[in-house]
């Protein structure tokens, strides 16, 4: 008789979703086909001629991995109709040569909560890598153009580059998995390839030649690979990383060694969170909040350890109550501004700030005015105390030692709120 000396499993691995989430595999949301990610095209044609599935704006898709496998288990429990529109072709055909293809887009509400669940997903790991990167002192790596080797923050060498060899990315805070970046680029010049035009070359010293002579000293911005080293295709859609270039980082390290001393700092015109009071300085405004209105800013900062990304969040917040005229501690709207201000300063409810899970919140990260001086004045606390010291307002520090409670955290009750 035939026996069974090892344990079997079925196509389908017993770990179930989870356990496809971390493989480098996609299956296709109605079969048991599965494709790498890299080859996403491959599997959506698949779903596509076998299975009559479109999946609208799939390249504004965070994570395409999380998103298939949602809706392989949405649709096991229940039909395709309940969540697709349906487009008839040959609607003047013979019913037999009539198709019927379904199309999954973000006009379901149920799709769009998902596409923003994602993204916001994303866009909370990049920020995290983005600023240990900021801080980072233990980058090593040679020079592109020369053999010297750099140590220390990832800054000095991008600045060396764009300074000694005209070779300019962007600057350091608009990059983000830099060393990844820079193998890219490191393995093209290897194959011989000109990072701009991206022809190939018989040596060294003719791709070196070309690049010079041709100002091809440049990464090619029509090139897709390079828009996940930007910052700013995480913050929103639509926008190219070819914007961040085409600003003048180059002008700016091109000057450092130039005399300026004739230099005339504008005003900051910052302007008050509670009233059209401005200031030339952050430290003029922030004394008229602390007088004016009893709210003192860098005493919340210093206190609670506050973070860049946390003092945009909370100014972003308290300018989009004060917009709705409603109170931030009691919620209670008011026909004016200045009755706001009035309630807020009598009960006290200027002083002290909501729970952090009010304010805390991805949402925050985008500014409520587009002109909000405010923003660009902003500083890490040099003075981090730790929660235990911090008792009135509980403001937890979005750093990596918190990266495993953020991730437990459900971005999508977040949103709901």
């Amino acid at each position: 008789t035939e026996c069974i000396l090892e344990p079997l499993s079925l196509p389908e691995s017993p770990g179930g979703v989870a356990a496809v989430e971390s493989s480098p595999y996609v299956p296709c949301i109605f079969c048991g086909e599965c494709h790498l990610l890299a080859e996403q095209s491959q599997l959506l044609k698949h779903m596509i001629i076998e299975h009559k599935l479109i999946i609208a704006d799939v390249k504004l898709v965070a994570d395409f991995r999380s998103y298939i496998l949602y809706w392989k288990r949405r649709f096991a429990e229940q039909p395709i109709t309940d969540f697709c529109s349906v487009i008839r072709t040959n609607s003047e055909a013979p019913l037999e040569e009539q198709d019927n293809y379904f199309l999954l887009c973000d006009a379901l509400p149920e799709d769009r909560l998902l596409r923003e669940q994602l993204q916001q997903k994303r866009l909370r790991e990049i920020l995290e890598q983005q600023q240990q990167e900021r801080y980072d002192t233990s980058f090593r790596s040679m020079c592109m153009f020369c053999d010297q080797e750099f140590t220390g923050n990832r800054s000095v060498l991008l600045n060396h580059m764009a300074r000694e060899h005209a070779f300019n990315i962007g600057l350091p805070d608009n990059i983000v998995n830099c060393c990844e970046f820079l193998a890219v680029l490191q393995e093209k010049l290897d194959n011989l390839q000109c990072l701009y035009c991206e022809k190939f070359f018989r040596d060294k010293n003719t791709l070196k030649d070309h690049m010079r002579k041709k100002q091809h000293r440049r990464i090619n911005a029509k090139n897709k690979e390079y828009d996940k080293f930007y910052i700013i295709n995480y913050l929103e859609f639509g926008k190219s990383w070819e914007e961040v270039q085409s600003e003048d980082d180059r002008e700016l390290l091109d000057n450092l060694e130039e005399d300026w001393s004739d230099w005339e700092e504008h005003p900051v015109c910052a302007v008050c969170l509670f009233c059209e009071q401005q200031a030339d300085t952050t430290e003029k405004l922030y004394v008229h909040m602390q007088k004016s209105h009893g709210f003192d800013f860098p005493k919340i900062k210093s206190e609670h350890g506050l973070n860049f990304y946390q003092q945009v969040k909370l100014v972003n917040f308290v300018r989009r109550e004060i917009h709705h005229r409603r109170c931030y501690n009691c919620q209670e709207k008011f026909q004016s501004k200045g009755e706001l201000i009035n309630h807020m300063e009598e009960t006290k409810h200027i002083t002290f700030l909501p729970a952090r899970s009010t304010w805390d919140q991805p949402q925050y990260y985008f500014p409520t005015y587009e002109n909000d001086t405010l923003l660009c004045t902003l500083t890490d606390s040099e003075d981090v105390i730790t929660e235990d010291q911090s008792e009135e307002v509980p403001v937890v520090s979005e750093d990596i030692a918190n990266l495993k409670a953020l991730k437990q955290s459900s971005i999508l009750n977040q949103l709901l709120c």
